[in-house]
């Protein structure tokens, strides 16, 4: 059973709730419906689960009057041999957006507090002005991801002391011994081409087998694309496709923006931006703006015609690129352009698991660039990254203004620190 982070959410969300229902949003098969069933089974004497998906017929629920005492009715008449103990019951309405006035209703149980609900969303952005009322104010939004790095490292016995003597090294600012970073680097390598997918990384501690880790990861991609085909509007099926399978490409050469020749020559924003921002919403995809210049607020200066594209997963991303490269990014025998917009990626996976939004600097008339900026403390803390090591003058650049206080350079190598420069392996992106 996989450790995570979001349990522990949900545990502090039954201690402080006061007339709310949790909405968990995230991509498909991140794990949603797992931890809610674990977490239920810990903490309630009764459950109950309706899937939209799975049973469509059970919509009809919703459909007329949507107070409390209806509702109870309806699901009990529908669901046989369930009860509802009073304060000792989760519903737990999975797949929502597939029922919106489920999602409406989740204000009228809300108000009644008679027993806990919870609902979970994988297309939520898709489908919301089907919604005819909100419940602004009786949900409390949780965003899931797949598995982030340290739960990876939980997932394959990494003692948790050890993580925590890393990140006192992060913190103090010394080096590692050599032997934990070469390892640290090692079990990154792992999570590249794995993932963070639960059901990826269930095969992989099943199997210890990269060719069945290759086929679960192709069992997820014919769902995105199915998704893509069964929910995306008609015009915009196979612009959607396009631009998600194009990403691999856009990485590869080192954009340094998303660029629409890459889906089709001579593509265009009016033609593709509708089925990215669809990608968007599906959360399959995440936008990483330019910032000019790279000032706090950051979100004042974005430049909304500006902008990269990363996937959801970064084991996706690998899969993408085809079988051989998880052997080359094992090895680290991987050369070339497609290397730099890997860890990009990587890093981009890391700081979207922590709540980041994803940033970048890039002038027009120049080729100054930071690869990501972050907020802390009201300043912007430029991070570069670098697949392996390299000079950074973009990020000295970025330091010399005295409203940056410090920045972090990522490399495949150890902890070190100048002046306000602070060197980090890549994998203490999981400590910022």
């Amino acid at each position: 059973m996989l450790k995570r982070k979001a349990f522990s959410y949900l545990e502090n969300w039954k201690k402080t709730k006061k007339n709310e229902c949790l909405l968990i949003k995230g991509a498909r098969q991140i794990g949603k419906t797992f931890i809610v069933r674990e977490f239920a089974e810990k903490n309630y004497r009764s459950f109950i689960e309706i899937n939209f998906e799975k049973n469509p017929n059970l919509k009809t629920i919703f459909d007329e009057n949507l107070d409390v005492k209806t509702l109870k009715e309806e699901i009990s008449l529908r669901l046989p041999n369930i009860n509802f103990i009073q304060n000792q019951t989760l519903l737990f309405l999975d797949e929502i957006q597939a029922c919106p006035q489920a999602r409406t209703a989740l204000k009228f149980l809300a108000e009644q507090n008679e027993f806990d609900v919870i609902a979970t969303g994988s297309l939520l952005g898709i489908n919301y002005k089907e919604i005819s009322s909100i419940p602004v104010g009786y949900e409390r939004q949780y965003e899931m991801h797949a598995l982030d790095f340290e739960e990876f490292l939980w997932a394959i016995g990494i003692n948790e002391n050890i993580i925590s003597s890393l990140k006192s090294n992060f913190e103090n600012k010394t080096p590692v011994k050599e032997e934990t970073n070469k390892l640290m680097q090692k079990y990154l390598r792992q999570f590249m081409i794995i993932g963070g997918m639960p059901a990826v990384i269930n095969k992989f501690l099943e199997t210890n087998n990269y060719n069945i880790v290759h086929d679960e990861q192709e069992k997820i991609m014919n769902d995105y694309l199915n998704d893509i085909a069964k929910y995306a509007p008609t015009s915009d099926k196979p612009k959607a496709r396009n631009c998600y399978l194009s990403i691999p490409r856009q990485l590869a050469k080192e954009n340094t923006k998303f660029k629409f020749s890459e889906v089709e020559k001579k593509g265009t924003s009016r033609k593709y931006a509708n089925a990215l921002d669809w990608l968007r919403d599906a959360n399959l995809i995440r936008y990483c703006y330019n910032c000019i210049p790279p000032d706090f607020p950051l979100a004042t200066y974005v430049r909304q015609e500006q902008f990269r594209i990363y996937t959801n997963d970064i084991g996706l991303l690998i899969y993408m690129y085809g079988y051989q490269m998880k052997e080359a990014v094992l090895t680290d025998s991987l050369k070339g352009s497609a290397k730099g917009g890997i860890y990009e990626n990587l890093i981009a996976d890391f700081f979207v698991k922590k709540g980041y939004p994803l940033y970048y600097f890039k002038r027009d008339d120049s080729s100054s660039e930071v690869e990501f900026l972050i907020e802390k403390d009201c300043s912007v803390v430029p991070v570069e990254v670098k697949a392996k090591k390299g000079s950074t003058s973009s990020l000295d650049t970025l330091l010399k203004k005295d409203d940056t206080k410090f920045g972090y350079k990522l490399i495949d190598g150890n902890i070190g620190y100048a002046g306000k420069k602070i060197t980090l392996p890549h994998y203490m992106a999981m400590f910022l």
